[in-house]
């Protein structure tokens, strides 16, 4: 499968050698090279179905140019009321009731040369039955290119998490320290000291800010000439001075880079997916194949009555199925490059289990001296070794195709040997006979 990242140069160098606008088309043509992959298996796009879907939007955000804002963070701690102060307007809803949000909406903030700053609201990450909409907003904030991340005192060990995740996805975070104005001039710096302190190695002091999006009203007395007071409620504004200060100054300097970088992210980690996904899918079909060749060639054995032939008519097998196996990695062997393989692995597989092939030679050459019963369970006996050599031999070739025809630098012989240790010779000879048997009885 063609890596979506091979075209990508080292986001430091291409910081310093590219325009915004250039990661923007590089980006986008990356996604549209993993988008329309025609090596992907069906079955595996089908299985990442939502991950393409929002590569699909990726791809046409970064086609309008768009740069996303997410508000991150717990129930209750004014995601909401911070895009609001942003905007300037009440653009998402707000309530007093925890839970408000339940779906990401979006809103454009402002214009930002060639595109638009748009602003997510998510869902809170805490909510009690709410495990589909805690994973809403980590999915949209690992899609944001900048994530505001919330908090109203000191963290939880839960919002560290949360946080710490974010960081090391290597996203771009502030954290936001809002309804300030619940503490004193000294405790607020006390509290962002605190958090400094904490998110140290996490995130530089100056993406630490404090804000009040929807501060509480303060009380106001007035004294009338007869010295009667009369208290009323004031409302304050928000204060979101210091946050606007630090975003439109990332967003001017690296908006359009941040989009693309987060969209390369974003994509490598989906085409880790899909590679996991397709190595799985190899494998199972893989083994699948495997088993097939390992009945066929245990029936053959079993009811060749020509001694020794049955050996060379098992040899054709095996060579089919090193071709069949090569195919399931993406490769088309041929007769004789099967067949060299083959020699390669028998040689290995003979100075690591020669009885095998003694033991095989003997049983073959009784089988016509038999009969009766001792004829079925001699060549049931022949059957289950040829149908255990076959599957250490199916288990070296797909070792062989699984790393792209190589033998890594381990070589054949530790190969053979690992995998004759990690498998049960006993059990799998056993199994071997009791289906031949079974088989050979229904005929």
């Amino acid at each position: 499968m063609q890596s979506v990242l091979r075209n990508w140069r080292s986001p430091a160098k291409a910081a310093i050698t590219a325009k915004p606008e250039g990661h923007l088309l590089a980006a986008n043509r990356n996604l549209r090279e993993l988008i329309e992959d025609t090596s992907i298996p069906a079955a595996v796009r089908a299985e990442l179905s939502t991950e393409f879907d929002e590569i699909e939007s990726i791809s046409n955000k970064l086609r309008a140019g768009e740069v996303h804002i997410a508000a991150f963070g717990r129930v209750g701690v004014g995601k909401s009321s911070l895009l609001n102060a942003l905007m300037q307007r009440e653009a998402f809803s707000t309530s007093p009731l925890h839970g408000e949000t339940q779906q990401e909406g979006h809103v454009v903030w402002q214009s930002l040369r060639q595109g638009h700053v748009v602003l997510i609201d998510t869902p809170g990450i805490d909510e009690l039955d709410g495990a589909a909409r805690e994973e809403l907003a980590r999915r949209v904030s690992r899609r944001a290119d900048v994530t505001l991340m919330l908090c109203e005192g000191d963290l939880t060990d839960f919002e560290f998490q949360a946080l710490r995740e974010l960081c090391t996805a290597q996203r771009t975070v502030l954290l936001v320290l809002n309804k300030s104005d619940r503490y004193t001039v000294q405790e607020l710096q006390a509290l962002l000291q605190r958090l400094q302190e904490r998110c140290a190695g996490l995130l530089p002091p100056d993406r630490i800010i404090a804000a009040r999006a929807d501060p509480r009203p303060e009380t106001v007395i007035r004294v009338d000439e007869h010295g009667r007071e009369t208290e009323t409620q004031r409302r304050r504004p928000p204060d979101t001075s210091l946050l606007k200060e630090r975003l439109w100054a990332l967003l001017d300097k690296e908006g359009h880079t941040l989009a693309a970088l987060n969209a390369a992210l974003f994509a490598s980690e989906l085409d880790e997916k899909v590679a996991t996904r397709i190595v799985a899918a190899r494998k199972s079909v893989a083994e699948s194949i495997i088993r097939k060749y390992c009945v066929g060639k245990g029936l053959l054995v079993a009811l060749n009555p020509v001694p020794v032939t049955d050996l060379l008519a098992a040899a054709g097998s095996d060579i089919a199925m090193v071709i069949h196996l090569g195919e399931v990695y993406g490769f088309r062997p041929s007769r004789r490059e099967a067949a060299k393989l083959l020699l390669t692995i028998s040689t290995q597989l003979v100075a690591l289990m020669g009885a095998y092939w003694g033991m095989n030679l003997v049983t073959s050459a009784l089988k016509t001296a038999s009969a009766g019963l001792s004829t079925a369970l001699t060549a049931t006996a022949q059957g289950a070794l040829a149908w255990y050599a076959t599957y250490v031999t199916g288990r070296m070739a797909q070792s062989w195709f699984s790393r792209g025809k190589s033998w890594g630098s381990a070589g054949p012989r530790e190969t053979a040997r690992a995998i004759l240790d990690s498998v049960d010779r006993d059990s799998i000879i056993q199994s071997a006979r009791d289906d031949i048997l079974e088989r050979l009885k229904g005929r």
